[in-house]
């Protein structure tokens, strides 16, 4: 399995006409799993009605042509374009199907603004339950309580940072705060929307098979002794990271949980009179013996009581004004706006070239302040303290950015030097920084710093058996560069290798476009 799979096989439901509403609604029929997620506008200020949400996504698990494969196709319901009274049923009794185990991630929240969505367009009474149900935190914390001498943690991970630790993979989160209801939805929201859905299903695969593999009541119950079961290969999640795409997956790094299961084990296996009040056997997409088993072991489910339903006003809210004219914005929100001059400023005693620290929460715009030709550092740890950030800013003379209002609280230790970020995305906030410091960007400076370590390259381009041996033990050049007489650049720090290859010549067309060089 391979997370650009779902890439291809996303499904845009906007109209209860089209083909991908027949295959939605096979889907469902045909799936004894499926994952949820939900996406809206949101809300910066309290408000008296609760968000209304603009997308639906349902990743289902469907049996492929032959016993051993599977098919993940990922359906993107557009509420803000979909007639909701034509979808109300289907996704109501997909939500209470006992044939269909429903995972999420802390899913109740988006269920209440579901159902007030859909209550406010005629389809009463909304959703009240979502049965058997299954929470990814759920299964993280069994799949941790199997690995002995780790203590568990108390905290609740997000779902980037379970997807990290059982699957090996990085999700991006940079769209979590796009605007979700404009229309049309960009490419990256789609893939992003898609892939939130499509890694509970392969969460849940992770739990299934070391159930399986660590005999969990399946070799008492099936007779099978685990040295039948054919462990293969493990998989290995070898996707190099894509700006254009919202899951980057961490190369080289190894699924280790992920073993194959013979086929013909997980078929569907009967069920006594006694469980078929709850899976009935006669449905298209009645569960196997095992999910059933974690089913019954683990099932929960969610309901909606009527406190649910009405938004809660805030108490500070309602207090009364106490007549006199206050001043509204925080220390932090005065302090935001750039004064400068920056520490490179010529009046300043600077050399005149532009020097960013990002920190942890903008450090995509670090990678793409180094794609146009700026230096931009990152700290030197993954969890720097704030007077670790300021040290460093202080001791290289760099403008510390940051998205984090609380580090503007040491401003008086960072005389111009500190910025908040306030653009989400990484292409505006590039724009933000270019703009607010008056930077000049040329199309002769894209791509002149390495994007891994902010390095400069060697001043002379190597030839192909330079870079060859260069790279020796290091990196390795693909064998279809050799006859194409390509120039190679090298940092001059950590080594890394580039040549003008189409991804190169993609990645300047982008920052071309991004800092409107062409206009």
């Amino acid at each position: 399995t391979d997370f650009s799979e779902p890439m291809e096989s996303i499904h845009l439901v906007s109209s209860p006409d089209s083909p991908e509403f027949n295959h939605l609604t096979r889907a469902l029929t045909h799936s004894s799993v499926i994952g949820l997620d939900a996406e809206w506008k949101p809300i910066r200020t309290h408000q008296s009605t609760f968000p209304t949400v603009s997308l639906l996504q349902i990743a289902c698990q469907l049996p492929g042509d032959d016993d051993s494969s599977v098919e993940s196709p990922v359906f993107l319901i557009d509420l803000a374009s979909i007639p909701l009274q034509s979808i109300y049923q289907l996704i109501r009794d997909a939500f209470v199907s006992p044939n269909i185990l429903k995972l999420g991630f802390r899913f109740k929240q988006d269920l209440v603004y579901l159902s007030s969505t859909f209550c406010a367009n005629g389809c009463e009474p909304g959703f009240d339950r979502v049965e058997p149900f299954l929470d990814i935190t759920s299964i993280y914390n069994n799949l941790q309580r199997k690995q002995p001498g780790r203590r568990l943690s108390k905290q609740t991970k997000s779902l980037a940072t379970i997807c990290q630790e059982v699957l090996g993979i990085s999700l991006s989160k940079e769209l979590q705060c796009s605007d979700w209801s404009q229309r049309p939805l960009t490419e990256e929201q789609m893939q992003y929307a898609a892939v939130d859905a499509y890694c509970l299903i392969h969460i849940l695969e992770v739990f299934k098979t070391k159930a399986v593999t660590e005999g969990n009541s399946v070799e008492s119950a099936t007779g099978l002794q685990l040295s039948q079961l054919d462990l293969g290969l493990k998989q290995i999640f070898d996707t190099q990271q894509n700006s254009n795409k919202m899951c980057g997956i961490k190369f080289g790094e190894a699924l280790e949980m992920v073993q194959a299961i013979p086929p013909d084990f997980c078929k569907t296996i009967p069920i006594s009179d006694e469980e078929v009040t709850a899976l009935s056997p006669d449905q298209a997409n009645r569960m196997d013996y095992v999910l059933s088993q974690i089913v019954r072991k683990y099932g929960d489910k969610i309901l909606l009581s009527e406190s649910d339903r009405k938004p809660k006003i805030s108490r500070k809210k309602a207090k009364k004004s106490s007549g006199r004219v206050a001043n509204t914005r925080s220390p932090a929100e005065v302090g935001e706006e750039w004064q400068g001059p920056p520490p490179w400023d010529a009046t300043s005693g600077g050399d005149g070239c532009p020097k960013f620290l990002c920190d942890v929460m903008v450090e995509g715009l670090a990678k793409h302040l180094r794609c146009v030709g700026i230096d931009a550092a990152v700290p030197y740890s993954k969890k720097p303290e704030s007077r670790d950030l300021i040290e460093q800013a202080c001791k290289e003379k760099r403008v510390l950015l940051t998205r984090d209002a609380k580090l503007l609280r040491h401003d008086y230790l960072l005389k111009n030097q500190i910025y908040r970020v306030k653009s989400l995305l990484k292409n505006d906030q590039l724009v933000e920084v270019i703009e607010t410091f008056q930077l000049e960007i040329s199309e002769d400076q894209l791509m002149s710093r390495c994007t891994k370590c902010n390095g400069k390259f060697i001043q002379k381009p190597l030839t192909t058996e330079e870079a060859v041996e260069a790279a020796k033990g290091f990196q390795v050049i693909p064998n279809c560069l050799f006859n194409k007489n390509l120039e190679f650049w090298q940092c001059m720090d950590c080594k890394q290798l580039y040549w003008e290859g189409t991804q190169y010549r993609n990645a300047v067309q982008k920052f071309v476009d991004v800092c409107k060089l062409n206009e």
